[in-house]
């Protein structure tokens, strides 16, 4: 029972530390979405959507929105297993925190770094004696605690390569009227300018959208990222210091 409220207390208490990454994720895309405020009030925003014909541009829009989505997602995953590992810090750092474990961890509050430590329990239940190596299920725990953070990178990748894209595809739109530009034709020349500056636009504006994209994209997963880092060096710590040394003294092994 009191290691429960104790475990209780600490997620309750940990709520404004641990969501520091939710609310730095929160804080980025307000100023984002400020700033796409003001590109629309502007009118830049319709004009960059009015002069990309090949609506590259818009499609990077729309898959950074989809990333951004993803990034929230796994931001409230990884805030929540910081709020589980102080949870399971304050049951275990307590004077009877040792006797959590004899229950299996189930007064622990739910998570990845729980289940870990469920593990660490059933692995030294099945050896007889001696140290308990944790290497291969720390491997593990930081697959899962990373799950689908690569995914930032494929898509920054992506659109910086869709800008590229772009910026051939107007490069081929704006030289396409040279080959038959006629330079006695006053008519054709004012039709071939034109088409030049449409294709100029083009890859202006969708090199803009993929760099602008790919560099917000790199910072939120590097938030992201980062949070995980600090998550999974408290679960090792975590575990060398309360949960495998009352696993070992259980044993019998010899300090």
């Amino acid at each position: 029972m009191s290691a429960r409220m104790g475990a209780e207390t600490a997620l309750s208490g940990a709520d404004t530390p641990e969501r520091g990454v939710l609310l730095l994720w929160m804080i980025f895309t307000g100023l984002s979405i400020f700033a796409v405020f003001l590109l629309w009030r502007y009118g830049l925003i319709h004009l960059m959507v009015a002069s990309d014909r090949t609506y590259i541009s818009s499609l990077i829009a729309a898959l950074y929105v989809i990333t951004c989505g993803h990034c929230f997602w796994r931001t409230r995953a990884i805030a929540r297993e910081g709020e589980v590992a102080r949870g399971c810090r304050a049951v275990l750092s307590a004077p009877d925190g040792a006797k959590a474990l004899n229950a299996d961890a189930r007064n622990l509050p739910g998570g990845l770094v729980t289940d870990h430590i469920r593990s660490l329990v059933t692995k030294a239940k099945a050896q007889a004696a001696g140290r308990i190596d944790q290497t291969l299920l720390l491997r593990t725990l930081a697959d899962r605690l990373r799950g689908s953070n690569g995914f930032g990178a494929f898509v920054s990748d992506t659109l910086m390569k869709l800008g590229l894209l772009g910026t051939i595809v107007g490069f081929i739109i704006m030289l396409a009227p040279i080959a038959t530009l006629d330079a006695a034709d006053k008519a054709a020349m004012k039709s071939s300018m034109g088409v030049m500056s449409d294709g100029m636009a083009v890859a202006m504006y969708t090199t803009l959208a993929g760099l602008v994209g790919s560099i917000l994209v790199r910072i939120q997963y590097y938030m992201l990222d980062a949070a995980t880092q600090r998550v999974f060096s408290d679960a090792v710590m975590l575990t060398e210091t309360h949960v495998t040394p009352a696993l070992e003294h259980h044993l019998g092994t010899p300090p």
